[in-house]
C-alpha cells in the first residue's frame, strides 16, 4: 500500500504521531487510506450540498473496509463570475485544481481517492488530477439542479441571461425579469441544462470514471446519497482489483467520450477539457478528430439551451447508459473497455433501457446524422474555431456578414444593447484567448443579449475566448491562433465580410492572402493585460484553445 509510507514502521513513529494528532485510531492506520477529495463551498449553487456527499462516500468507505479521509478542492461558479474580472478566473482554476490535488494526494500517500466535483472546470480539473496520481479513483459529482418553472413552462440559468436581453430590447418587463430571477434555479445543483458541468459529469460516465446516474441523477434526490455510497464501497473493490485511472482512460475511451459528446450535444467547452485530460493521461487528442466522430454520430438529443428538455428528464428517460444503448446499436462504441464500475462498457450498458424516445432520440431517429459539435478551420481559424452545431437554427448553418469588431467582451455587450447590432451582422470579440484575456472568458452575456433582442437567428458571434454551454445560435469560439499571438482574428477589420459554413467545416473572412499578409506586417502584440499574480504566470504558460488551453513551460528564446 502506498500509505505505508506514511503508517508503517519505525521510521513513520513520527507521521503516526501526526496521525494520533487527528484522532486517528491504530485500526483505521491498519485500513488503506482513501482521500475524499470535495469541492464543497458556500458560493457555488452546485457545491452547497457536496458536504452530504462526501459524508454518504466516507460511510460507503468505512462499510467496504477503508479509512477515508476528506481534503477540500476550490470551485468558482461561472455564473456569478460571468460578465466582469471573475471570469479571468474560471478556465485558469482546472490547473489549479488539478496541481493542488496532485499535491495533497502524494504529499499523504493515499491509497485510493473519491473524487466529488460538480461545476465546470471542477469536474476536468479533478479528472487531470486522477490522471496524475494515477491511484485507484472514483468520481461521484454532486448532481445536476431541477428545471425552474416560469409561466407554465420549464426553464434554467440560459433564460435568465436571455431576460435580461429581452429587457434590453423592450420586450419584456421588470417584473417579468425579476419572477425569471426568483425561479430559474429553484434548488441546488449544477445548473439543469446540458451546460459545461453536466456535459462533463455526464462524459465522466461514458468515459468510465463515474458510475451509473453520476451525470443525471438530480442533486436534491436522495438517490445521489445512494450513489455516494456506491462510489464509497466500489473505489474499495478498484483498490483490491488494482484498477487505476490510466487502465480507463485510454485512447478508446476517449473516443467513446467524444462519441456520446456527440450524440447528447455537449457544450463546446468539452473540446478544451477532453484534450487537457488526455494529456494527463498519456494520450494525444487532437480536436481535429471532432468531425470525423460527429460525420458517424448521430445527435440523439436536444437539451437545454439547444432544446426544451433538461437533465432531469434524461435522467427520467434512462440517463447516458440508454444513451449508450442507443449508440451501441450501430457499433459506435468499444464496449470491451474496463471502468470504474469493475465492469466492461458492455456489460454496464447491457440492460439500459431508453425510456422516453422524445428526451433520447432512437439511433434511426436522430435530431441530426451528425453530432452536436463541429470544428471549423479556415484562413480565419488555420487551427480550429468550435460551435456547438446542435444549437444553431437551420438558417444560420450557412451565413455571410459584415464583421462588428471589439476587442473586448465589456464593448460588445454595450454595442449589442444599445441596438448598433443588426440582423445579418458577425460580431467578433477578441483579445479575449488563454494568453490575451487572460483566462479565455466566455461570452454568454454577449450571446444571451443577442438572443434577447431577438437576433438569435440573424447575428453570428466569433471569439477566440470561448463560450458558456448556456449558449446557443451561431457562436464560434476558440478561434486559433488567439489575436494575442497575432492570429488572423487579429486582423480583422471593420466592414470584412466573413463566411460560415458550418455543415462544410468552413470559417472564413474575405480578403485575400496578399491583404492578409500585409495586416500581418503591421500587426504589433499589445502589452499584457494583467502583469502580476496568477493570471500573468498562466499567460505565459498557456497554449491555445485547439490544444486544450493546456499549461506548459515556455521555451527559451
Amino acid at each position: 500500500m502506498k500509505s505505508d509510507a506514511v503508517t508503517k514502521g519505525m521510521q513513520q513513529a513520527p507521521h503516526r504521531s501526526l496521525f494520533n494528532a487527528l484522532g486517528m485510531t491504530k485500526e483505521e492506520l491498519e485500513k488503506p487510506l482513501v482521500g475524499i477529495v470535495c469541492s464543497y463551498n458556500e458560493i457555488v449553487p452546485g457545491h452547497m450540498n457536496l458536504d452530504k456527499i462526501a459524508q454518504a462516500v466516507k460511510l460507503g468507505v468505512a462499510m467496504a473496509g477503508g479509512t477515508p479521509v476528506m481534503f477540500p478542492a476550490i470551485a468558482v461558479c461561472d455564473g456569478i463570475a460571468m460578465g466582469h474580472v471573475g471570469m479571468k478566473y474560471s478556465l485558469v482554476t482546472r490547473d489549479l485544481i488539478a496541481d493542488s490535488t496532485e499535491a495533497m494526494a502524494l504529499a499523504h500517500q493515499f491509497d485510493a481517492l473519491v473524487m466529488i466535483p460538480n461545476c465546470d472546470k471542477n469536474v476536468p480539473g479533478l479528472l487531470m488530477a486522477a490522471a496524475r496520481v494515477n491511484v485507484p479513483t472514483v468520481f461521484v459529482s454532486g448532481g445536476p439542479m431541477l428545471a425552474g418553472h416560469v409561466k407554465g413552462q420549464k426553464r434554467s440559468l440560459s433564460s435568465m441571461f436571455e431576460a435580461v436581453g429581452s429587457y434590453a430590447a423592450g420586450t419584456m418587463t421588470e417584473e417579468d425579469v425579476c419572477e425569471f430571477e426568483n425561479k430559474v434555479c429553484p434548488t441546488c445543483g449544477s445548473c439543469s441544462g446540458m451546460y459545461t458541468a453536466n456535459s462533463m459529469n455526464c462524459l465522466t460516465e461514458a468515459i468510465g470514471m463515474g458510475l451509473q446516474g453520476n451525470g443525471t441523477i438530480p442533486a436534491v434526490y436522495s438517490e445521489r446519497i445512494k450513489l455516494a455510497k456506491h462510489a464509497g464501497m466500489k473505489v474499495m473493490e478498484l483498490l483490491e482489483k488494482n484498477i487505476r485511472p490510466r487502465d480507463i482512460l485510454t485512447k478508446e475511451a476517449f473516443m467513446n467520450a467524444l462519441t456520446v459528446d456527440m450524440a447528447l450535444g455537449c457544450s463546446t467547452n468539452t473540446m478544451l477539457h477532453l484534450p487537457a485530460i488526455a494529456k494527463e493521461a498519456g494520450v494525444e487528442l487532437s480536436m481535429e478528430i471532432a468531425n470525423e466522430v460527429s460525420d458517424r454520430t448521430p445527435n440523439l438529443c436536444h437539451l437545454a439551451p439547444a432544446g426544451p428538455t433538461y437533465m432531469e428528464d434524461l435522467n427520467e428517460a434512462g440517463g447516458i447508459y440508454a444513451v449508450m444503448k442507443e449508440l451501441a446499436k450501430k457499433d459506435l462504441l468499444n464496449l470491451d473497455l474496463i471502468t470504474a464500475t469493475g465492469k466492461t462498457v458492455g456489460e454496464n450498458i447491457e440492460n439500459a433501457v431508453n425510456r422516453n424516445p422524445e428526451v433520447i432520440r432512437t439511433i434511426d431517429n436522430p435530431y441530426s446524422e451528425t453530432g452536436g459539435i463541429a470544428v471549423l478551420k479556415g484562413n480565419l481559424a488555420p487551427d480550429t474555431g468550435v460551435v456547438k452545431r446542435s444549437a444553431v437554427v437551420p438558417e444560420m448553418m450557412v451565413h455571410e456578414g459584415p464583421a462588428r469588431v471589439f476587442d473586448c467582451e465589456e464593448d460588445a455587450i454595450v454595442a449589442i444593447k444599445s441596438g448598433k447590432i443588426v440582423a445579418g451582422d458577425v460580431v467578433v470579440i477578441r483579445y479575449e484567448g488563454p494568453k490575451g484575456g487572460p483566462g479565455m472568458r466566455e461570452m454568454l452575456n454577449p450571446t444571451s443579449a443577442i438572443a434577447g433582442m431577438g437576433l438569435g437567428s440573424s447575428v453570428a458571434l466569433i471569439t477566440d475566448g470561448r463560450f458558456s454551454g448556456a449558449s446557443r445560435g451561431a457562436s464560434i469560439g476558440h478561434v486559433s491562433p488567439e489575436a494575442a499571438v497575432g492570429g488572423p482574428i487579429a486582423l480583422v477589420e471593420e466592414g470584412d465580410i466573413i463566411e460560415i459554413d458550418i455543415p462544410n467545416n468552413k470559417l472564413n473572412v474575405k480578403i485575400s492572402d496578399e491583404e492578409m499578409a500585409a495586416r500581418k506586417a503591421k500587426w504589433q502584440p499589445r502589452e499584457p493585460k494583467i502583469t502580476t499574480g496568477y493570471l500573468a504566470r498562466y499567460a505565459a504558460m498557456v497554449t491555445s484553445g485547439n490544444r486544450g488551453a493546456v499549461l506548459e513551460i515556455p521555451k527559451e528564446q
